[in-house]
């Protein structure tokens, strides 16, 4: 059994942050399968001890300065891209309440980042034929929320990008379930697109 001192956890705890970072920046990887895959790389086989894992806002800094680092001159254009067409897609969705969450929201996102919405609807066949109306061509996939409910979420391309509109009823807004995940408007991701427009 390795006993892991105070600094060094936090050195080991950085250094996984790091690593996750690159591989969510440069492969596209998510969060959970970056910190699991880093982990497993700096580690082996040994056991991981919990306080050794880096926390998803640790890891969302370091790809915030990786995308700086290596991606500076691509990373604005491609945020503002991102976007743009969630701001399009907000739009022609507003009938559902759509609310931008991730990478797109938060500033990370970078090459392999797709377009992640909110939708808030008490029948998620709404959304169907909406899309179908649109001759959106659409996968949907299955999860369970936190209250073992659950949740669907449609995916499709758009404009080349890939974009998944999570469906969660009206009363997820009202109570406020899920707030521990940002999420902004189509009038906060307006006023996120101007801000970055205007010249500091």
């Amino acid at each position: 059994m390795m006993i892991h001192f105070p600094n060094e956890t936090a050195e080991l705890r950085a250094e996984i942050a790091a690593l996750a970072a690159r591989m969510i920046a440069e492969d596209g990887a998510d969060y959970a399968s970056a910190k699991r895959k880093a982990a497993k790389q700096l580690l082996g086989n040994q056991k991981i001890k919990g306080d050794v894992l880096p926390d998803n806002a640790q890891i969302e800094q370091e790809v915030r300065e990786y995308n700086e680092l290596f991606f500076g001159d691509t990373q604005p254009q491609r945020l503002l891209h991102l976007r743009q067409l969630a701001v399009q897609l907000m739009e022609d969705l507003e009938r559902f309440h759509p609310y931008l969450v991730g990478a797109v929201l938060n500033g990370t996102a970078g090459a392999h980042s797709d377009i992640h919405l909110h939708l808030f609807t008490d029948n998620a066949k709404d959304v169907a034929i909406f899309l179908l109306n649109k001759d959106v061509q659409f996968d949907v996939t299955e999860t369970l929320s936190n209250r073992n409910e659950r949740i669907e979420t449609y995916s499709f391309m758009y404009q080349n990008e890939g974009v998944h509109l999570l469906l969660q009823d009206q009363d997820a807004i009202r109570s406020g379930h899920g707030k521990s995940t940002e999420r902004a408007n189509l009038g906060a991701v307006k006023s996120l697109i101007n801000a970055s427009l205007t010249p500091e």
